[in-house]
């Protein structure tokens, strides 16, 4: 079964842009693309209450003029649009990117989700969704991705421990003909972390830095003999992965991050890095989940 890129809208100006987004991509991919509204009625408490009909004309309309305006920018895209009515926003769309080859979310700058994802629920969708998931900016333009602007994505750990995010970025930047720059980051061990094993490996490569080069182009072997045409650059780097991806968002068309999701009682997190990029890189920002 063909997988749709799926996108979930609320009128915002951010998932104006998630549109934008995710119909270029839909195209780049050869994919249909399908647009969500997770519509519940909300009874308002302004002087002049809205009813359930009139909200829900209001979404109707909302999902038809999005699919009208993306048909008519990509006339040769499949493009479905669906009301999920009846449910919190977080049981509408983690089913929807169960189904989804990547969905795609507006999101406010150094903030939490907008619309329809308001505070902790967007962190939710994150946490529990299968599928990547790409959070776009309002003023996010189709020029970074045509300026020769890299992929970035973030590699820790053995060659299985970021294969998801490698892949998703691996294959983004060979549909998009771009360049991918894979980011390894690190930082001296503390005394107590030192082990002999862990040391003699250092030793066998030359020192830290070294060992970490090396452990990266392990990782990065069977990405670069499926994916030959893409041209990646290896960087490595001390200091915390965050500061560092974050360091080169400003020139990054998309930044790629993997998910670490971690349950505890008081809900679900992303993981650190991913968290940071959600909120502060100013590009769209691609959370993939382990696979």
């Amino acid at each position: 079964m063909t997988r749709p890129i799926t996108v979930g809208v609320d009128g915002t100006p951010e998932s104006k842009a998630a549109v934008a987004w995710a119909g270029r991509e839909a195209v780049r991919r050869d994919l249909p693309l399908r647009i969500v509204h997770a519509w519940q009625w909300q009874p308002t408490d302004v002087a002049v209450t809205v009813d359930q009909d009139t909200q829900a004309e209001w979404a109707r309309d909302l999902v038809r003029d999005t699919e009208r305006t993306v048909v008519e920018r990509h006339p040769g895209l499949t493009v479905t649009a669906e009301i999920l009515d009846g449910r919190t926003a977080v049981e509408s769309l983690v089913p929807a990117a169960a189904e989804a080859e990547t969905l795609v979310l507006g999101s406010r700058g150094h903030g939490a989700i907008v619309g329809f994802l308001l505070g902790s629920v967007g962190q939710q969708v994150l946490a529990e969704t299968e599928r990547p998931v790409v959070l776009v900016r309002s003023d996010d333009h189709p020029e970074a991705e045509a300026a020769g602007r890299e992929i970035v994505v973030g590699q820790h750990g053995g060659p299985d421990d970021s294969s998801a995010a490698l892949g998703f970025a691996f294959g983004t930047a060979a549909a998009r003909g771009a360049g991918l720059r894979v980011v390894r980051a690190w930082s001296l061990p503390p005394v107590f972390a030192y082990s002999p094993g862990s040391m003699k490996l250092a030793d066998e490569a030359g020192g830290l830095e070294p060992y970490e080069k090396k452990a990266l182009g392990e990782a990065l072997k069977p990405w670069r003999e499926r994916y030959p045409d893409v041209p990646v650059t290896e960087h490595v780097e001390i200091g915390s992965a965050a500061q560092v991806l974050l360091s080169m968002a400003g020139q990054a068309q998309l930044m790629v991050a993997g998910r670490r999701a971690h349950r505890r009682a008081v809900g679900s997190r992303i993981g650190s890095v991913a968290h940071a990029l959600v909120h502060h890189a100013p590009c769209p920002v691609a959370v993939v989940p382990p696979s």
